[in-house]
């Protein structure tokens, strides 16, 4: 007995080459901006690991769970991180102040200023972007904050 069921039209969802060649674009972007974040952090006796979950410190202290979903890691992972980072004086363990028997990890005075030399550091992210004028570096701002929106 032959199948009723209809066959999906095949249609072509290949992308265009302009597409194609932002992607590749993209890819080459992140990859060097990588390259870059990963030397500048062993410039400061970091692993990448430890100078991103050190960034996010700096935005607000987190519980390891919340830290472990953003850098997309167990939590066991991230408890060895912030004990090594603790252990430098760049991160300290605190109660929770919403939930006193949940701990938080927050970057020290000594953490920030390290984040902050890391992100001055990444010439990266400052050089190429150097050659474009305010209102070039505008339409960029725009275009990602668009394609991540």
């Amino acid at each position: 007995m032959a199948s009723t069921t209809p066959t999906p039209p095949m249609t072509n969802h290949r992308p265009d080459p302009l597409t194609l060649e932002v992607v590749e674009l993209i890819g080459e972007v992140v990859a060097r901006f990588h390259e870059d974040y990963e030397s500048a952090a062993a410039d400061h006796a970091l692993t990448g690991a430890q100078a991103r979950l050190l960034s996010l410190l700096c935005l607000e202290p987190l519980p390891m769970r919340r830290l472990a979903r953003q850098l997309k890691c167990e939590p066991s992972n991230v408890t060895g991180i912030v004990d090594r980072l603790e252990a430098r004086g760049l991160v300290e363990r605190r109660p929770d102040p919403a939930d006193r028997r949940v701990k938080v990890a927050a970057a020290t005075a000594e953490g920030r200023q390290v984040a902050r030399s890391l992100r001055e550091s990444l010439r990266f992210a400052r050089e190429p972007l150097a050659g474009l004028s305010e209102a070039e570096r505008v339409a960029l701002r725009d275009t990602l904050r668009r394609m991540l929106g």
